[in-house]
């Protein structure tokens, strides 16, 4: 049974969750609450008809830069197209674009005006980031968001509003960052094909523990 918090900052250890994931319910979205859970692995995911869902999966989907693949097609529509990359540019735009975008299976979604201003405020203080991916006119047309935690990201959302966009940025976070680790948290054909995979939580948790939790400069490694 998923444990029922309150003004406490306090969460029942990852594996007491149930075996869909589910492991808290309540609380709220402040900044202390956000990194502790997700200093532990934890993270929120609910809609506006449910109160706040804490999930910590028994099986983690990451994806782990050292292994992405990217097809022979997808380079060389990289080398050749005119859209760029860029990061931490326009976090709030980017948020507010995953929040809007259809989704296939869902009627709606869970990027709630609550969630919203909670990972902005992370971004404010330099937990929270975004990589953008732009047209050749500047306009926004993809992206990605998440937490970082060392060297480990927790991806949020991404989104593509023109073929490759949201696939290039990944591919940009994955290769020039220094990440150890994506936490892709739900499983998707998409990140799939690009060489994420299960691993049991308990070996993420150890990471996890390894790893500093801080305001960071989000940075490329080249």
């Amino acid at each position: 049974m998923p444990y029922q918090l309150d003004h406490d900052l306090i969460f029942p250890h990852p594996r007491l969750a149930d075996p869909d994931g589910l492991l808290a319910i309540g609380g709220d979205l402040s900044v202390d609450r956000l990194l502790l859970a997700y200093q532990h692995g934890i993270f929120p995911w609910y809609s506006d008809e449910t109160p706040i869902l804490w999930y910590a999966p028994p099986q983690r989907f990451v994806l782990l830069p050292s292994e992405l693949k990217t097809s022979k097609s997808m380079r060389q529509f990289m080398r050749n197209t005119s859209l760029t990359t860029a990061y931490d540019r326009q976090f709030e735009n980017v948020i507010e674009s995953c929040s809007t975008m259809p989704r296939d299976g869902q009627d709606g979604t869970w990027i709630t005006d609550e969630m919203k201003t909670a990972y902005i405020e992370l971004h404010r203080l330099g937990y929270a980031h975004s990589v953008e991916t732009y047209d050749s006119d500047g306009n926004l047309v993809g992206g990605l968001y998440g937490v970082q935690v060392g060297k480990v990201f927790c991806g949020e959302s991404m989104f593509s509003k023109v073929s490759n966009a949201s696939k290039i940025a990944f591919i940009f976070l994955c290769e020039n960052f220094g990440f150890n680790m994506i936490d892709c948290q739900v499983h998707t054909p998409h990140l799939a094909s690009l060489g994420a995979k299960f691993i049991p939580g308990d070996t993420y948790y150890q990471l996890l523990q390894t790893q500093n939790l801080q305001p960071h400069a989000f940075q490329p490694s080249f």
